[in-house]
């Protein structure tokens, strides 16, 4: 992942969990699963919204 390791993910997870605590790093993981899966799901349908730019050709 990302040409990630194990000893860096650890170190990153240490880093996270030093600066927000333990009790917060579920809270952002649910923001985050959230905000990526509404991405994917507008990805795969966009709305009725155009590019402006195409409206004025």
């Amino acid at each position: 992942m990302f040409g990630l390791g194990w000893p860096e993910l650890g170190v990153i997870l240490v880093v996270a969990i030093l600066i927000f605590g333990p009790k917060k790093i579920p809270e952002l993981g649910t923001a985050l699963g959230k905000t990526l899966r509404g991405f994917k799901e507008e990805m795969k349908t966009p709305s009725d919204e155009t590019n402006p730019e195409q409206e004025k050709q």
